[in-house]
């Protein structure tokens, strides 16, 4: 088994380009003798979301969004490999899920909260898109159109409870009897022959590809970066003042 940890528990491991970087280092290149990847979060929350300071630093340096777009490129790409890694990928979720922290959990195969996990996408309140990691086709998938398109719209949080009546969460436990409940998961699948888990794990991502009809995942860093640098022109230009 492979614990992966998001280690900045002071700014609620939110979401950098270096740790980005990080992840598809260690997930990009599979170690076939591992079965089960863990992923959590340092401190009182799981991720509080994409690193923002960041994302607008990297506008001032480049304002048509090309750093937002490299970074976006890399968000995908991490969740793709937590879903479609040969390993059965389980998020260890406490406190908050938001944003980013939201798709890095819904990536994972299984997804184990404490009772205290909340989850929120408040990125319409942050003039942002929903287009992080190819978020939203797996949450549709996963939930269904109806919650998702209230879930984002009013941007409110889900509580651990809700979440697992809509399979955002498969099971919740206290928060100090999370790490046995990831480690009950974790003990059979351990035990299961590589090949056919391998084989197994091909199968499920890919009849869950099939079912989310239009995929544009792929246009998710795209969105983000052009929707980022519009706001930031008018920010800007409205800085400016009336042309003379």
């Amino acid at each position: 088994m492979l614990h992966i940890e998001l280690d900045s528990p002071a700014t609620g491991n939110a979401v950098t380009s270096a740790m980005l970087d990080e992840l598809l280092a260690v997930l990009a290149v599979p170690d076939p003798a591992v079965r089960v990847i863990v992923l959590s979060g340092a401190g009182r929350d799981f991720c509080l979301g994409g690193d923002r300071d960041e994302l607008f630093a990297g506008l001032e340096q480049d304002p048509t969004g090309g750093g937002i777009r490299s970074y976006g490129e890399k968000a995908r790409r991490v969740c793709d490999a937590l879903t479609n890694s040969s390993a059965v990928t389980v998020a260890r979720v406490q406190g908050r899920a938001t944003g980013a922290g939201f798709a890095l959990a819904l990536a994972c195969d299984l997804r184990a909260g404490a009772d205290n996990a909340v989850f929120r996408l408040p990125e319409l309140a942050l003039g942002l898109p929903v287009a992080w990691g190819g978020l939203l086709p797996r949450l549709l998938h996963e939930v269904g159109a109806a919650r998702v398109r209230e879930i984002i719209l009013t941007g409110r949080p889900v509580g651990a409870a809700e979440a697992r009546e809509l399979a955002i969460l498969q099971r919740v436990v206290p928060e100090q009897e999370l790490d046995e409940a990831v480690a009950e998961w974790a003990r059979p699948i351990t035990r299961r022959p590589e090949a056919a888990l391998r084989v197994t794990k091909t199968l499920l991502a890919s009849h869950a590809s099939a079912t989310r009809m239009a995929d544009a995942s792929m246009l998710d860093a795209e969105l983000m970066a052009s929707v980022l640098a519009a706001a930031h022109y008018t920010h800007t230009a409205a800085g400016r003042g009336p042309a003379s």
